[in-house]
């Protein structure tokens, strides 16, 4: 083994402690069958790219199918441009789901068997909702007698989860019925069928299943409560009321009475209700009325490097490509040293309050006037990534500052090539240039029409974007003018305001997200309503640090299973029990600890942060559905072996307090790494040295002053 990877498993002994082996559950699938176990995964996003749910779907497919093989499927709706370019359409008639999919196909309904094209290549089920849609009027009115849950006409999202969940219902009875009649093998008796719905659009299969009293095991996965993202939505005091909503009313007064009720009884119904985060689970006790039975976290599938440092090389090669916009943007105001400047960033739907940005620019506020009385000079250029609705094309003078950088750029390295040529024909010669000879009287004239071009006499623009605010203000500008951060000489805080999804194509800023946030020092998400919350993840699995809070599920995810979050790069700020006042201070001192770390500081928090990966890759959370699979078919068949639900216990996740952090860091708030007193014989394996330790704990020594 190389000296890498032996470092690499030294160093996941010591900060990654798991009991078990997830490994014995990985045999493609040879278990579920001697078990005659099916398990059917049923979302709208299955192939089907509409929100947040597509990405754990589609990423949690690879480690699914490790374990289960062909006896998993997922279902869906039939989206055609997605089909075209993410499905290859398979003959269902070589599947053991043909007879059940022809079923369907008698009836006129089009149904789409295949393979998904990602990593696992799992098998996919897709109904096209516009050839049922003949049979709504009479699935609503069997939905009413059985359910007493009215769905009105105009709703056309709700009609199409009825239709969606009537087609998965007789599917899946079609299918059950054809395991018992021609079973696999001539020793099996009844299957073992699980059926996991997710959010309320694929819930109303789950209450069919329940009401035709189908011997299937049912679960249902809530993201994000319905009424909870309405009331968020709403500006509401949202975690303090919990238990005084009147949700009957609520739900109504907002129109999704009838969804709220779908959701509400596919929780009630299912054997197994789960969430995903601690924060959520609160949330659905008190809004569904029901206490999930085990939580399932989001996971990423995290691919590791063969050097232990190239996630850095990365970051430097990302940064450098931000550096040279930022040149343009701030042109006639590039008065700050890059090797100076941090990026931090915040990024996602434009919900302005839910996503924590109102808190950040204030506490962006308070950190400016922190540098300025600390005289600092590090300047943070902080960027808000959120695509905005109501923007008609770039920023004139956006376009006008990176077209004068490259003017420069351009006028420069020709010159540098003039001169390169005369000093070689001079050093041929034997002679030594000087001033004279190098630069050219047209040279200095062309550099001076440069130099007077990038001059300017506003302030570089906040916003990358016209943004049109005729009818109301945007929130993220109107905030900014509040908060008097308008990119001047004097602040240390620049800010930037980018309304579009970041692409590599982009003609102003030409990176892809991804690359961008490899780029940046700090992510910056103090979210109020977060049930997850997948960018400080991506973060993390970059090496990147990020700001999460205590509302998100993320935040309360790190809490439990990481002994000392601080020591790993991730801040939790507290929203929960602290008022709004409290939180920003928190926020922006936080902040201002990461701006005075040095460059060898920052290096060794983001190794540390990125030893977090491990907890987040689907290979250690995919354990979580596996237990809720088991326990739901502990539901329907109690005789069950308990064997399993022993070895799936042991498994348990957690990273300790570094060993270079003291036991008793109450003493200093610093957010820095700090070193222990007595190193571990091994300590070297985790790339930090002695002088590394001792130039940390002086900037810890001067925190506590």
């Amino acid at each position: 083994m190389s000296s890498n990877g032996k470092i690499m498993q030294k160093m996941q002994r010591r900060f990654y402690k798991i009991e078990g082996d997830v490994e014995d559950f990985m045999d493609g699938g040879v278990t579920a069958q001697r078990q005659n176990k099916w398990v059917f995964e049923i979302a709208w996003e299955v192939a089907n790219k509409v929100g947040g749910i597509y990405t754990v779907i589609r990423s949690k497919a690879e480690i699914t199918t490790k374990e289960l093989g062909d006896q998993y499927c997922l279902i869906g709706p039939m989206n055609e441009h997605f089909v075209r370019t993410e499905v290859e359409v398979l003959d269902e008639k070589n599947s053991i789901f043909g007879d059940s999919i022809q079923c369907l196909k008698n009836f006129g309904i089009h149904v789409v068997y295949g393979r998904w094209l990602i990593e696992g290549v799992p098998q996919v089920i897709l109904f096209d909702i516009g050839s049922a849609s003949w049979k709504l009027d009479e699935w609503k009115h069997d939905f009413w007698n059985n359910c007493n849950i009215g769905v009105p006409w105009h709703d056309r999202e709700a009609n199409d989860s009825i239709i969606l969940g009537y087609c998965v219902a007789w599917f899946l009875e079609e299918f059950y019925a054809k395991l018992v009649k021609s079973p696999p093998r001539p020793e099996f008796s009844e299957p073992n069928m699980i059926a996991h719905f997710h959010e309320w659009l694929a819930g109303c299969g789950l209450v069919l299943c329940r009401v035709r009293q189908l011997r299937i095991a049912t679960i249902f996965t809530t993201h994000a409560t319905l009424l909870g993202r309405y009331l968020c939505a709403g500006n509401v005091d949202f975690y303090n009321n919990l238990d005084k909503f009147n949700l009957d009313k609520e739900a109504g007064d907002r129109q999704i009475y009838h969804r709220y009720c779908m959701e509400r009884a596919a929780a009630t119904t299912a054997h197994i209700f789960t969430t995903v985060s601690e924060i959520t689970a609160i949330e659905s006790e008190h809004l569904l009325k029901r206490k999930p039975e085990i939580l399932t976290p989001n996971g990423l599938n995290v691919k590791k490097f063969s050097a232990i440092h190239e996630f850095q090389n990365l970051h430097a090669i990302a940064k450098n490509k931000i550096n040279e916009f930022v040149r343009g943007h701030f042109y006639g105001h590039y008065d700050f040293d890059l090797d100076k400047t941090l990026y931090f960033f915040i990024a996602g739907r434009y919900e302005f309050s839910n996503k924590g940005a109102d808190l950040f620019i204030e506490s962006l506020s308070r950190l400016n006037h922190m540098l300025k009385e600390a005289k600092s000079d590090i300047t943070v250029v902080a960027f808000l990534i959120f695509p905005a609705h109501n923007t008609n094309n770039f920023n004139v003078d956006s376009l006008r500052g990176q077209a004068i950088a490259k003017q420069l750029r351009d006028t420069v390295a020709d010159l540098q090539a003039e001169m390169g040529k005369r000093m070689f024909e001079l050093a041929l010669k034997g002679k030594l240039p000087n001033e004279g000879d190098l630069i050219q009287p047209n040279d200095l004239v062309k550099l001076k029409r440069c130099i007077y071009a990038t001059q300017r006499n506003n302030l570089p623009p906040v916003c990358t974007h016209n943004i049109i605010e005729a009818e109301k203000p945007d929130q993220v500008l109107s905030h900014v003018r509040r908060c008097h951060l308008f990119n001047d000489r004097s602040d240390r805080v620049k800010v930037v305001f980018h309304p579009e999804f970041l692409s590599s194509t982009s003609p102003l800023f030409p990176m892809d997200y991804e690359e961008f946030v490899r780029g940046c020092h700090l992510g910056v998400f103090p979210s109020y309503y977060e049930p997850w919350g997948y960018t400080p993840g991506e973060c993390t699995v970059m090496g990147i640090p990020s700001v999460t809070t205590n509302l998100s599920g993320f935040g309360c995810f790190i809490d439990k299973h990481v002994a000392d979050p601080l020591s790993y790069g991730i801040y939790v700020v507290d929203r929960r029990f602290k008022n709004a006042e409290e939180s920003v201070q928190q926020l922006a001192q936080y902040m201002f600890d990461f701006s005075s770390l040095n460059r060898r500081q920052r290096i060794i928090q983001r190794n540390r942060t990125e030893r977090l990966s491990d907890l987040l890759d689907w290979k250690n959370l995919g354990v979580y559905y596996r237990q809720a699979r088991q326990l739901a078919l502990h539901k329907i068949n109690p005789e069950l072996a308990e064997e399993e639900f022993d070895l799936i216990n042991k498994l348990q996740l957690s990273f300790p307090k570094p060993v270079s952090v003291p036991a008793s860091p109450s003493t200093s708030r610093a957010s820095t790494p700090a070193p222990s007193a007595h190193p571990s014989d091994d300590e070297d394996s985790d790339g930090e040295t002695e002088d590394e330790r001792k130039a940390v704990e002086e900037i810890r020594q001067l925190h506590v002053k």
